[in-house]
């Protein structure tokens, strides 16, 4: 019985497991990430996972660590861990929580769309699942102060609040099928809102850029405004699947006697199939831009423009963060 080579020190975990220029590898990649199984694990797991990555990050490798386990336990540990900070995040704000959380509120949100305090309640359930997740996925090291959540979350939820009862006044005389639109436009509207002020301090003060090696050059709010556009574009995508193919499927089955019969199955029914869409949706959207955005340094602002040049005149294009 042999022992199998020890592995290298070599393979570099803090990158993502399969090329992030690509689609496909940026799929695959989101697809661990938003693992719903990994929100089951015990905070021994998480634990045991945490100590083989640093310890690996430091140069000791783990006797008889196998490459698989080395991955496995990296995205145990990135689905659990801020990226920056490096601390424990909440349960319900981990991406693998997206799914099975998203899946309940949107499929409620359009099950429950015909009375103004549904709309109200689960609207306000959808945006306090928002902000928490914007807050716990935040970029960078940067803190947010208490009133600047509670500012964009209030301003989320009346968005989200005020586009759905208005446009749920307007389609009142119109065919059924138009009204169960309805959640899906405060969504849409609500995220418009919401990301942008989650994240105000980085509109105002920039994002850390970095050069393609990770040293960092300064802060940028061009680059911060890019990343907030794509995030706010994939967050919309992610939500449109799950919002739009449900209400026609089940638009056709309440006017078959099955549903009639029995009326309770509507909203399971509503949140399997918008857990079916969301499983793929999610992931694949989450794919849509590199999490390692980047733009030219000629599309930064003038006085960080000058700062680069000054540093390194041959620099073209500078890396960020994007934020999810």
């Amino acid at each position: 019985q042999k022992m199998p080579p020890a592995l290298p020190a070599t393979i570099n975990i803090r990158e993502p497991r399969w090329d992030q220029s690509t689609f496909q590898g940026r799929a695959k990649h989101f697809f661990m990430v938003t693992d719903p199984r990994n929100l089951l694990l015990s905070g021994a797991a998480l634990e045991e996972a945490r100590r083989v990555v640093e310890d690996y990050r430091a140069g000791t490798v783990h006797p008889g660590l196998t490459e698989e386990q080395l991955w496995r336990a990296k995205y145990i540990y990135d689905s659990a861990f801020h990226p920056d900070t490096g601390e424990k995040m909440l349960l319900v704000g981990r991406m693998s929580a997206q799914v099975p959380m998203n899946m309940t509120i949107t499929g409620c949100m359009l099950t429950f769309y015909r009375t103004t305090p549904a709309v109200l309640f689960w609207q306000w359930v959808n945006q306090s699942f928002n902000a928490i997740v914007n807050y716990t996925n935040r970029s960078g090291d940067a803190p947010i102060t208490p009133s600047q959540l509670g500012t964009a979350y209030v301003s989320a939820t009346t968005g989200a609040v005020v586009t759905a009862l208005g446009l749920k006044s307007l389609t009142k005389h119109l065919p059924a099928i138009i009204g169960r639109y309805v959640p899906f436009a405060a969504v849409a509207a609500a995220n418009c809102i919401n990301i942008p002020l989650m994240r105000q301090r980085e509109l105002k003060l920039g994002i850390p850029i970095t050069d393609e090696n990770g040293n960092r050059l300064g802060e940028s709010t061009a680059a911060a405004q890019k990343a907030i556009f794509q995030v706010v574009v994939s967050r919309i995508g992610m939500a449109a699947p799950a919002m739009a193919i449900p209400p026609v499927i089940m638009n056709a089955l309440e006017k078959r006697a099955f549903l009639k019969r029995y009326p309770y199955l509507n909203a399971p029914l509503q949140v399997g199939l918008v857990g079916l869409c969301l499983v793929f949706a999610t992931p694949l959207c989450c794919a849509l831009f590199p999490q390692k955005s980047s733009m030219p340094v000629n599309r930064l602002e003038p006085e960080v423009q000058a700062r680069i040049r000054e540093k390194d005149p041959q620099l073209e294009t500078v890396y960020f963060n994007k934020g999810l």
